[in-house]
């Protein structure tokens, strides 16, 4: 058995008050206590951005990275120590704009950990240039005259991609959202969740208010393993206004990229005895 408060840290968080960062670690915590996963038996991989600080107020193994690179380094992990639990975190900068081909090709892969990605819309850290998720037209720091570029579709680029459990949350409905964190991570393949949230500070017109108004649970009798209607669903809402489905949109069992690796069918990397001898090459570089 394992208690959430298991995943407490003793240090002071600075994020905004009312950030929708908060929601995710809490979702995190209590899921993983209740899957009975260990902190020790956890590691938490994160980028760069107000979401990417995560790992340090969180009692588990953590790697901050750097911009962009939190799926690499988690994939690293994974593959060195198949048995622990793996998530990655990161914004929609993140992971969307310089992370977005790492995203891809992680979904292709379906490399057996969860990415969960704070989408508030935003640049918050670097206080507030336009993301790849910004809608067309807003003001900002960075766009001045208005975004002049459309807002990307994170659900479709994952569905299309390869991602086995792909889900959107919200970051105000806290209940929904610790049950989509817990089944990702109990999903066996790569697992997908965007989390709406607004940006307090540098986003005033995605508020937690306006999103109240919009999102809306995806009906309980959707066919997860129907890619069609996942993709169909995905495409309900373009990032303005109109009705935004939460909840998952596509679940299918897969081989993970594991599955395929005979080196890894017989238990995790680093618990293998090295049987090559390497004086050699140590000689060289020594």
């Amino acid at each position: 058995m394992v208690d959430a408060s298991e995943y407490n840290k003793k240090c002071d968080c600075d994020w905004c008050p009312g950030c929708g960062n908060f929601s995710v670690m809490v979702a995190l915590k209590n899921s993983l206590a209740r899957l009975g996963i260990k902190p020790h038996e956890s590691v938490l991989v994160s980028g760069i951005g107000c979401s990417s600080k995560t790992p340090h107020w969180m009692n588990m193994y953590g790697f901050h990275g750097i911009h962009g690179r939190a799926l690499p380094i988690a994939t690293g992990v994974k593959l060195a120590n198949s048995e622990l639990t793996v998530v990655a975190a990161g914004g929609d900068g993140d992971g969307y704009g310089i992370g977005l081909n790492h995203f891809m090709q992680s979904c292709k892969r379906n490399i057996n950990l969860t990415y969960i990605v704070h989408n508030n819309r935003i640049y918050g850290l670097t206080t507030g240039q336009a993301s790849p998720t910004t809608n067309k037209g807003t003001i900002t720091r960075s766009t001045p005259f208005g975004n002049p570029e459309e807002p990307i579709n994170p659900l479709l680029i994952a569905i299309s991609s390869g991602a086995t459990f792909v889900a959107r949350g919200f970051s105000g409905n806290l209940a929904q959202l610790q049950e989509l964190v817990k089944e990702a991570i109990a999903h066996k393949g790569f697992a997908f969740i965007d989390v709406l949230m607004p940006c307090v500070t540098f986003n005033r017109m995605n508020s937690i208010e306006w999103y109240r108004e919009r999102v809306s649970p995806i009906n309980s009798d959707h066919d997860f393993s129907d890619k069609e209607k996942a993709l169909s669903l995905a495409l309900k809402w373009n990032g303005e206004d109109g009705e935004i489905p939460t909840g998952i949109f596509y679940k299918i069992d897969n081989p993970t990229y594991s599955d395929g690796l005979p080196q890894l069918s017989s238990g995790a990397l680093v618990k293998k005895k090295l049987d090559a001898d390497v004086s050699d090459v140590l000689k060289e570089f020594m």
